[in-house]
């Protein structure tokens, strides 16, 4: 300061070079740049690509149990589903992999997710519920109405011997 109590000139230099001004002034021009920085250009995810409504037999059906990332479907009362979204259940290594790519129908019906509740001739007529009783039934409904609810309907599934049957 001089005699009159004004400050230098070099003392004013000096407080705006401080090294605390040096800092804030380095992040200014970090954010600076981070907010004009080119950025990289947005892309889409890409499709699934699209499911096409088809009619499965038995024996063409048991294909899709998810195996080497195959899709899971499994038919209910005639209705084939992508359960492929629930791989965790329907899949390999799930609860209910005995109805990948399988008809589900009569396990759902009897609560069961036993083998026994398969059919065994994949070449013969399609379950026809005989011998389920009115619980059952009304059971398989509220299954069918969830699967209707949740999953994708990808076709229909019917007898090996029916004319709509692919060939």
């Amino acid at each position: 300061m001089d005699s009159a109590g004004n400050v230098s000139q070099g003392a004013e230099v000096a407080s705006i070079a401080s090294p605390i001004n040096l800092v804030l002034f380095s992040l200014f021009v970090v954010v600076v740049y981070m907010q004009f920085r080119p950025k990289a250009p947005v892309s889409l995810p890409k499709e699934p690509a699209p499911v096409v409504f088809r009619t499965f037999t038995p024996t063409t059906l048991i294909e899709f149990n998810g195996q080497g990332n195959k899709p899971v479907y499994l038919a209910v009362r005639g209705k084939v589903f992508d359960v492929s979204p629930g791989r965790n259940f329907y899949g390999p290594g799930g609860p209910y992999e005995n109805f990948a790519g399988r008809d589900a129908t009569r396990g759902l019906a009897c609560q069961s997710f036993d083998e026994d509740m398969l059919t065994k001739d994949l070449k013969g007529p399609l379950d026809d519920l005989h011998g389920l009783d009115q619980e059952q039934l009304e059971n398989l409904r509220g299954w069918e109405e969830r699967f209707l609810e949740k999953y994708l309907v990808v076709g229909k599934l019917v007898a090996e011997s029916d004319p709509e049957a692919p060939k």
